[in-house]
């Protein structure tokens, strides 16, 4: 088997199509029909069933693709240890982010990664949904959460507390409310995952929880949506601090309770193996770390935050 014909197997698995990927990788169909059938007469097995429509992995192909990924990048790793310049990084980085972190914080940021390192090839996916690195065609995923999965690696970025805001208007209009227990008139803006509504509210105070039912007229499964209509002021939602950091620093929002800190979370950059980490994604790494430590420090600065939740 040839690396080439490992490659068109991958670009087939991604797209699930020999056309499409052979378009992707600028050859002719037939040429990437020919890779695979190389490839599948090598192991005695086929790796796709063919329907009429397109093609889907086979139970042998389940198993195999995994590990081929991993060996490709592990060939690609190899290739970028040994080149002259050791601070050049090339390739294509597959990366998802969250809806609100990525949009309008994480992308300005992945320019300026880009025009640090112009040999990067971004493919960009943005989503709060939870991800299958070998079924989505992903390298890495920025999460809020620790990896769930003891197969994948990943490095923390940072902790990050959540907030409880508002706007001026919304609490002028409805009163500005000082305990948890004063929450349940207001109208709560709900994050939504899977049919699953966070309309229970946790805060800790002392080493003491308080759990608060929420109701509310608004929940989505985009976390940018549930940002937008806080900031809009249709009523009160726990977000990220870093989600909201800049609407923080504006004024166009407020914190509230300060005493009474809703259940912080943090920040991972995940990837499927230790094996299948890049020098870019090592130097993707150590760019949000940094940017998030000089945002977390802001909110410091102003009162917004303190140290001690950081830790």
């Amino acid at each position: 088997m040839l690396l080439e014909d490992l490659q068109v197997i991958l670009k087939v698995a991604e797209f699930r199509s020999i056309t499409a990927a052979a378009a992707h990788l600028d050859m002719r169909v037939a040429t990437a029909s020919a890779a695979l059938k190389r490839v599948e007469k090598t192991l005695g097995t086929e790796l796709f069933v063919r329907t009429t429509r397109q093609l889907r992995l086979s139970n042998a192909g389940e198993r195999y693709i995994p590990q081929c990924q991993q060996a490709v990048s592990m060939l690609d790793l190899a290739k970028q240890n040994i080149q002259e310049d050791p601070d050049t990084v090339e390739g294509e980085l597959r990366l998802t982010l969250s809806s609100d972190l990525g949009r309008n914080m994480v992308s300005p940021w992945l320019d300026e990664f880009m025009s640090n390192h112009p040999k990067i090839r971004l493919k960009l996916n943005i989503s709060d949904s939870t991800i299958d690195f070998y079924r989505d065609a992903v390298d890495v995923a920025l999460r809020y959460g620790s990896p769930a999965d003891a197969n994948l690696y990943g490095f923390k970025i940072c902790n990050v507390p959540s907030l409880l805001c508002a706007t001026p208007e919304y609490l002028q209009k409805y009163g500005t409310p000082k305990h948890p227990h004063e929450l349940p008139p207001h109208n709560g803006l709900f994050y939504q995952l899977h049919d699953i509504l966070h309309n229970t509210w946790t805060f800790s105070r002392a080493g003491s929880d308080f759990k608060i039912k929420m109701n509310g007229n608004r929940a989505s499964n985009d976390g940018d949506l549930v940002r937008r209509w806080c900031v809009a002021g249709k009523g009160i939602a726990i977000k990220s601090c870093l989600d909201m950091s800049s609407d923080i620093l504006a004024g166009r929002v407020i914190t509230l309770i300060p005493d009474y800190t809703p259940k912080a979370s943090e920040l991972w950059l995940i990837c499927p193996s230790r094996q299948s980490i890049t020098p870019a994604i090592r130097l993707l790494r150590d760019m949000l770390q940094d940017k998030c430590r000089t945002i977390l420090k802001q909110l410091i600065n102003e009162g917004f935050i303190t140290r001690d939740a950081l830790k």
